[in-house]
């Protein structure tokens, strides 16, 4: 193939990725990614969910010990990447119903103050799960510690870059949510925040109302190979609501699954099925946002066997693609900054 082709194809798809203007003297597209990806191991991947899947948490039902051992957890991590809690710390209450009080986690890190943008991406995964039932524990990793460990690692990613210069237009609201397994009530209870004008920008101290949430990103079990698509490839992912995007942004997660190596296969749909598809889309915390008319896409590597049992352990992940989600939904999300 000539040498040119080559350069010009290289060239546009630079140019297609390259988004927003960056801050002046740094390249949108080349950056140290290693720093990045460094912080994503399987090791270090396992170690978190096997602590949130394991007996301190106790399933992490809501309301209980273990959800709040988990929320604890959380905060330490927000806390340590340098995020920023909306207001006078990380936890807000929510109420799930029959008296049960849990707790949504929530930090953020501002965007850039040179070339501010009022915009807000929502990142999101729910932390509880079954805890305890008929004596019988449910531990929950992939459903969903996988997620929340996804969720605290972008948080650590994004963090680092910035604080070694890189800048991002839009503000990240990182959230974990809690009392997804009770009707959704972390993610419902963090809408009415927004309705309600107490979801303060932690800079501006403004408030930060629907239009100007550009974006709503879920994570929800993205740790198993358990249910491959059609291929039978075990390094696969599903993304769902990519047609929820501006034309322009849905290639992008393509572009990026090519350009930084990370080489899943992936789905739009929900294997194949346009009805399960509708699904499986409206299943999880973006409902909401969904509802109400703010785009949303939700990661995920599918409902498995061991969905809501006993046996749902940590040591029935597969870490090394779970890495390659992580990286690959992290620079997917960069490029929609």
């Amino acid at each position: 193939m000539d040498k040119k082709i080559i350069i010009s194809a290289a060239a546009v798809i630079i140019l297609a990725l390259s988004g927003p203007s960056p801050a002046k003297g740094q390249s949108p597209w080349v950056s140290n990614d290693t720093l990045a990806h460094n912080l994503v191991w399987a090791d270090r991947l396992y170690r978190q969910v096997e602590f949130l899947s394991g007996s301190m948490c106790n399933g992490r039902a809501t309301g209980s010990a273990g959800g709040s051992e988990a929320a604890f957890w959380l905060i330490r991590h927000f806390r340590e990447s340098g995020l920023i809690g909306p207001g006078t710390g990380y936890a807000r209450h929510i109420y799930s119903g029959d008296g049960i009080v849990g707790h949504n986690i929530m930090g953020m890190i501002p965007g850039s103050r040179k070339e501010p943008r009022d915009s807000y991406i929502i990142i999101g995964a729910h932390y509880d799960h079954l805890g305890v039932l008929d004596g019988k524990v449910y531990p929950g990793a992939d459903s969903n510690a996988s997620g929340t460990v996804a969720l605290i690692t972008l948080a650590e990613m994004f963090s680092s870059m910035k604080m070694l210069g890189k800048a991002y237009g839009k503000t990240l609201i990182f959230v974990a949510f809690d009392g997804q397994c009770m009707n959704l009530s972390g993610s419902y209870s963090f809408w009415r925040m927004v309705e309600n004008g107490d979801l303060k920008d932690p800079l501006s101290g403004e408030t930060i109302t629907k239009d100007k949430i550009s974006l709503m990103v879920n994570i929800d079990q993205i740790g198993c190979s358990l249910s491959p698509l059609q291929s039978g490839r075990k390094d696969y992912m599903i993304m769902l609501g990519n047609d929820s995007l501006k034309e322009e942004d849905r290639g992008k997660i393509t572009q990026c699954n090519l350009f930084y190596g990370t080489d899943l296969e992936i789905s739009h749909s929900y294997y194949g099925s346009k009805d399960f598809t509708r699904i499986f889309y409206t299943l999880s915390d973006q409902r909401v946002f969904i509802e109400n008319g703010v785009p949303a896409v939700l990661f995920t590597s599918g409902i498995t066997m061991n969905n809501n049992k006993t046996y749902d352990t940590a040591d029935t992940l597969d870490y090394e693609v779970m890495r390659r989600r992580v990286i690959l939904i992290f620079h997917w999300i960069e490029k929609m900054l």
